[in-house]
């Protein structure tokens, strides 16, 4: 689960389709600049660090990875609840649920020419695990760890890799957590002849790249461009023989390259480069929601905000329609529940509005009827400032005098997880598209003292609830995947009715082409970002 370190009615899940292929009508003639054969996205580039896929836990780098690394599967686009083979061509799961075997692909290779084997897959995983770095907590979450992914983790043949889990879990989690991009497959013998110290090749693939995806890295310079090359040997084809992303960091840049013919494709706008955009008819614009909730965290530390009337009256506050369509506009839309749309078990209800005489009613039943005064931390810059400055004018409304604390991100982030806020104001990311990965962050606290080591953000509310983190438990060991998304909504509304979360919105990702581009799929989360279907006409 991730903490966005930048400006990050029921449907039947068929419906919540995990992704939208964007593409544009045959009708629209190419006019990009850039070669036929070549495609140049503008985006962000400013959180890469390492381009290793065992070290990786930002937003973007999980799409270049996503994108240069196979895995045994991949959730499946269309239905989260189903998943594709990689690598893997098929799978089975022993009758105690603990043991998933994989057989693999024949005829893989890896970028370099090396055979992709068992040995790779195993080893790949295994080195996740013990390099510990963040990537790891993800492969912690079906209980693999030091002491024991090596003998969890093993290959059976050159075919056959098999993976066992600490205890039984519902099989769509494990599935989707050996999915994810910690997972991917990274060439064993290239990583290893250049290895230092034990540290399994990490210094070298901070920089260099031993997968074997659709692309292959050419190039990276750091906070400027990423080059990749077509990978002519992979197992489909691929229409595209270069991408070059480029760091835009100004949205207005980024519209402008798209308009010009020098950008193909810009990802990052503003509501109002979008809107011209649409006026101008220069490009297509695509808003496809994200797993990233936008919410309010009360501290129930606080006295006032402990009280779950004062918890309603806030909910009864705010006005969610108008920060939207005044504020935040394309780039987010109203959604009030902890599980995002687009995965399992999503509960579409949104019931808060703004009502300023119930919320001063609620107010006045939990003894504050003149309201009372309290601090938001809230990290400088769009929108939160924005939505902060909007939040105290609606809070004013019920006589809660609400004082906000700019500073940086790391600063906001260092206070919330120290439990030191009243209110704080932030993003939530999903790791996999398991609802469990939020779920285990808004509705499990198995621990609620100062010296947990579940720091997730129930805890950091200070929120003890040992019935929901039951709740949450159960629902990781539930294999039916109906009664798992049923268990999912029931949560969904026990916390709409109680809980110290106003969750506000959930990020909608907006993709801008230029006519002539398109099949680019953007799925809830950075990690299922495909490249593979990309052309031009």
């Amino acid at each position: 689960m991730q903490e966005n370190t930048r400006s990050r009615g029921i449907r039947t899940i068929a419906a919540l389709a995990a992704a939208v292929t964007l593409s544009l009508p045959a009708a629209f003639p190419a006019a990009a600049a850039t070669p036929k054969d070549m495609l140049v996205m503008a985006t962000l580039l400013d959180e890469f660090s390492t381009l290793d896929p065992g070290e990786v836990y930002e937003l973007m780098p999980e799409e270049y990875v996503a994108n240069t690394y196979d895995r045994l599967i991949r959730v499946d686009l269309k239905d989260p609840s189903h998943f594709n083979g990689d690598v893997a061509q098929s799978w089975t799961v022993s009758q105690d649920g603990l043991t998933f075997t994989f057989r693999l692909r024949s005829g893989l290779k890896f970028h370099s020419g090396n055979p992709l084997t068992a040995d790779d897959v195993a080893w790949s995983i295994q080195r996740t695990v013990l390099l510990d770095k963040g990537a790891a907590a993800v492969l912690q979450g079906i209980g693999l760890t030091k002491d024991n992914v090596l003998k969890n983790v093993k290959k059976i043949d050159d075919t056959t890799v098999s993976v066992s889990t600490d205890r039984r879990y519902a099989p769509t989690f494990v599935l989707n957590v050996l999915g994810a991009w910690p997972a991917s497959v990274v060439d064993r013998k290239l990583a290893l002849e250049h290895q230092k110290n034990g540290d399994f090749g990490n210094d070298w693939l901070r920089t260099h790249e031993a997968g074997s995806g659709a692309y292959k890295l050419v190039k990276w310079t750091a906070n400027d461009s990423l080059i990749l090359q077509r990978n002519d040997d992979y197992r489909a084809p691929l229409a595209l023989k270069r991408i070059v992303l480029r760091h835009v960091p100004e949205a207005s840049t980024q519209r402008l390259l798209l308009e010009n013919g020098d950008a193909d494709i810009a990802r990052n706008l503003s509501p109002d480069d979008i809107a011209a955009l649409a006026k101008n008819g220069k490009a297509q614009t695509t808003g496809v929601p994200q797993a990233t909730l936008l919410y309010l965290g009360l501290n129930v530390k606080n006295p006032a905000l402990a009280k779950p009337d004062v918890q309603q009256a806030i909910k009864w506050l705010i006005d969610y329609d108008g920060i939207q369509s005044n504020i935040v506009k394309t780039i987010y839309k109203v959604h009030q529940t902890f599980i995002p749309e687009g995965f399992l078990g999503t509960l579409n209800e949104n019931p808060y509005h703004q009502d300023v005489a119930k919320a001063k009613a609620l107010l006045a039943k939990a003894g504050y009827p003149n309201g009372f005064s309290v601090t938001m931390d809230v990290r400088s810059g769009y929108p939160y400032t924005e939505i902060a400055q909007a939040i105290q004018a609606n809070l004013a409304q019920g006589g809660i005098k609400l004082a906000i604390l700019p500073g940086d991100n790391k600063q906001t982030l260092a206070k919330y997880r120290a439990r030191q806020h009243d209110i704080y104001i932030g993003e939530w990311s999903a790791d996999y598209i398991d609802p469990h990965s939020n779920a285990q962050g808004f509705a499990w606290n198995p621990d609620n003292s100062d010296a947990s080591s579940y720091k997730m953000l129930a805890w950091r509310n200070s929120w003890n609830i040992p019935p929901l983190t039951k709740e949450t438990d159960a629902a990781l060991a539930e294999p039916s995947t109906q009664k798992r998304a049923q268990m999912y909504q029931a949560m969904q509304r026990e916390m709409l009715a109680n809980s110290p979360f106003v969750i506000l919105f959930q990020r909608v990702s907006q993709v801008a082409m230029r006519p002539g581009v398109g099949g680019i799929e953007v799925g809830p989360i950075n990690d299922l970002v495909s490249y593979q279907h990309l052309k031009k006409q």
